[in-house]
């Protein structure tokens, strides 16, 4: 017998973009992700210096919080599909592009597979990811370092953020309202 479940309300995904219109392409994201998961909220958006690869523009970067009875690895399937749709092209690793889906925490799940790891074991180190997760979920527990994202981000010591956050409705958003 199959057990159905869903973690749906602890689904956040990476938003992040330094080519075209940033906020334009999130909208366009979301409005493909809404054909396979309800999007629920989003975070602010922030600007960052660019990580690994100094020599590009900032970037912008948000997260989504999303409903979907989805499995990961489905979830992940998806997001790339819709990098593809939006004509994600990587030209080097943390290199400039038009946007990039990351599967930041989906429940409680931990996987370490070739093809995903999650949580996304890049979240304890950037304030660009910890920012807008505070945002959505400040007291959510990392499901591996079982520390709030509020006391990851207060333990943070590179700071790439530049700026105040910009204020970002949505009408995709079901609940902005947490």
């Amino acid at each position: 017998m199959k057990f159905g479940y869903r973690l749906s309300s602890e689904t956040y995904v990476g938003l992040g973009a330094n080519l075209g219109n940033p906020r334009k392409t999130f909208e366009e994201a979301l409005g493909l992700i809404s054909s396979f998961a309800e999007v629920v909220a989003g975070s602010r958006l922030y600007r960052s210096a660019p990580f690994g690869f100094p020599d590009q523009p900032d970037f912008v970067n948000a997260v989504a919080k999303l409903k979907t009875d989805l499995e990961a690895l489905a979830l992940l399937r998806e997001l790339r599909t819709v990098e593809q749709a939006l004509g994600k092209k990587v030209i080097r690793e943390n290199g400039p592009r038009i946007i990039d889906l990351d599967l930041l925490v989906h429940g409680d799940h931990v996987i370490d597979s070739e093809e995903l790891i999650l949580p996304h074991p890049g979240i304890a180190e950037r304030d660009f990811v910890l920012l807008p997760l505070c945002d959505l979920a400040p007291e959510i527990l990392h499901p591996v370092l079982r520390k709030s994202f509020k006391e990851l981000k207060a333990s943070l010591a590179d700071q790439h953020v530049i700026g105040t956050p910009e204020d970002w409705s949505f009408d995709l958003f079901s609940d902005t309202s947490e």
